[in-house]
């Protein structure tokens, strides 16, 4: 590891959740660990007006509302975990700081964990979960079917920029796209820098609970970048630079560029995987909720 590059609060941020080597044995430790982990990576959360539990087309889910306003936007939440860990208590507290910071509601989907529920599981649930804001249970809660976003970080990430691409082949117009330190290429070339937190083997786990051998990878709802990215909702893409993931974030941001889409893609130096999540160890966490929140406010 090279010092320079890594920023302070990123030296000490790695020290704060228990690391378990991931295998099939060790996933509930692993996912205790990142529940166990959340106070301190996140912090106190604002009180918003309003956080209720809901059932979203079959889906659990948790909304969040700072308005009590009809007609609300709504961004439609996936957290990260590799496909396999978190949850919407793990990603409770930035939810309630996004809400609170950008006036719309947030729905966090609680979609079904791999490997006990690969692909298409996850996918099939977040769709499940656009469906219902889309519906009349949706205006029933005060949001505004027509005006969505999809967003998420990691895995979430993923399961967002490949909801936000059925939306567009269905019909369906959202209003944009977030994508937090993404995975998004499924072919796991992956640069060295496993001493920062996130590395390679935990990856390559994550896809094999998520995509199973056998499981025809090079499908758009895996691999993203093999989709036609034409017509697809604007996109904010923030990466961190010392995340083995950025470089197939950007890749991502410059083929949708390069598709005619709008986007905006950020990369934080001297950071690692998923920083917008630890609001209680980051400054550049705040930052970048702030970057969210102004984009949300022209969408």
């Amino acid at each position: 590891m090279d010092p320079s590059r890594l920023h302070p609060q990123a030296r000490a941020a790695m020290q704060v959740q228990q690391r378990v080597p991931l295998t099939r044995a060790t996933l509930p430790a692993a996912r205790l660990s990142m529940v166990q982990a959340t106070p301190a990576e996140v912090g106190s959360a604002p009180a918003i007006r309003s956080v209720v539990t809901v059932d979203a087309g079959g889906v659990p889910a948790r909304l969040y509302r700072d308005r009590d306003h009809d007609a609300m936007p709504v961004v439609l939440y996936a957290h990260g975990g590799g496909w396999v860990t978190g949850n919407v208590d793990t990603h409770d507290g930035l939810c309630r700081h996004l809400a609170a910071a950008s006036g719309w509601a947030v729905l966090s989907v609680d979609y079904r964990l791999a490997p006990e529920h690969p692909y298409p599981a996850a996918v099939d649930d977040v769709a499940r979960a656009l469906a219902w804001l889309r519906g009349p249970e949706a205006a029933r809660h005060g949001l505004d079917p027509g005006r969505i976003a999809v967003a998420g970080d990691s895995a979430g990430g993923h399961l967002a920029a490949v909801t936000a691409r059925r939306a567009r082949d269905a019909g369906t117009r959202l209003a944009g796209q977030i994508l937090i330190c993404p995975v998004i290429d499924p072919a796991a070339d992956y640069p060295a820098l496993d001493e920062y937190g996130l590395d390679r083997e935990e990856m390559r786990f994550f896809w094999d609970a998520f995509a199973p051998p056998g499981v025809d990878r090079t499908q758009p709802d895996l691999d993203p970048l093999r989709a036609d990215l034409s017509g697809l909702p604007p996109a904010v893409v923030i990466t961190a630079e010392l995340d083995l993931l950025s470089t197939e974030g950007e890749r991502y941001a410059a083929g949708l560029l390069a598709a005619g889409v709008a986007v905006t893609a950020v990369r934080y130096q001297g950071l690692i995987h998923n920083f917008p999540r630890k609001l209680a160890l980051f400054d550049a966490a705040h930052v970048a909720l702030a970057q969210l929140a102004a984009v949300l406010h022209r969408w």
